[in-house]
């Protein structure tokens, strides 16, 4: 089964992305990690991604839409994968159609705004071990202070709202065309986000028939 995960910024594609990844035993293809694994191991398409990289620029489209099509003709991408952070834009979704690649399901996690922002801005992370907490539903024992190592809590700059709400704005100018792209050609589940990890993957399943 080849899918695509959808959904903005804190929505929680990426883990149910992990889920599925163990659940079908497909890959689960970042574009991030991606590129990464290329620049290490020195493919034509990761030396391209190094030069941009290296002048503080942006990867373009092809370069990504290479990398992608170097990675799907992987041995274990051959029983299907998991797409996360994958097409972004339409013009990728087109590139994805035009590499033959079969994606037979489409998985958008929807959660509104405000939720997201809530969730993304209560985020705190201990500054020497990295232990995560949230200033709501996952409080540590002394206010600010590490429950492991005693380490101060930190907000990431990732996690400020107005970092959030910009990239929310990217999100839906760029990305959220896609929604109606994948609709239009019948490979679209939309699945409402749940307060919970488990309610969320248990409505992921049933959208998969898994």
């Amino acid at each position: 089964m080849n899918i695509i995960m959808l959904g903005a910024p804190g929505a929680g594609k990426g883990t149910q992305a992990a889920v599925l990844c163990e659940k079908l035993n497909i890959p689960t293809i970042s574009t991030g990690n991606i590129i990464r694994e290329a620049l290490k191991n020195g493919t034509e398409m990761g030396k391209k991604a190094k030069s941009f990289m290296d002048a503080g620029q942006l990867v373009p489209d092809e370069v990504v839409i290479g990398i992608v099509k170097d990675r799907l003709q992987e041995d274990d991408c051959k029983d299907g994968f998991i797409l996360d952070g994958f097409p972004r834009t339409i013009p990728q979704a087109e590139a994805l159609d035009a590499m033959g690649a079969d994606i037979n399901c489409v998985i958008d996690i929807e959660v509104q705004d405000d939720v997201i922002v809530n969730r993304l801005s209560g985020r705190r992370v201990c500054e020497n071990c990295g232990r995560p907490y949230h200033v709501v539903s996952l409080k540590p024992k002394v206010d600010g202070v590490c429950d492991d190592c005693n380490g101060a809590l930190v907000q990431r700059k990732d996690d400020q709202i107005d970092t959030i709400k910009n990239r929310l704005d990217i999100y839906h100018k760029e990305t959220e065309p896609l929604v109606k792209y994948y609709e239009a050609q019948g490979k679209l589940k939309v699945v409402e986000g749940k307060d919970t990890v488990d309610a969320t993957t248990k409505a992921v399943f049933e959208a998969l028939g898994v």
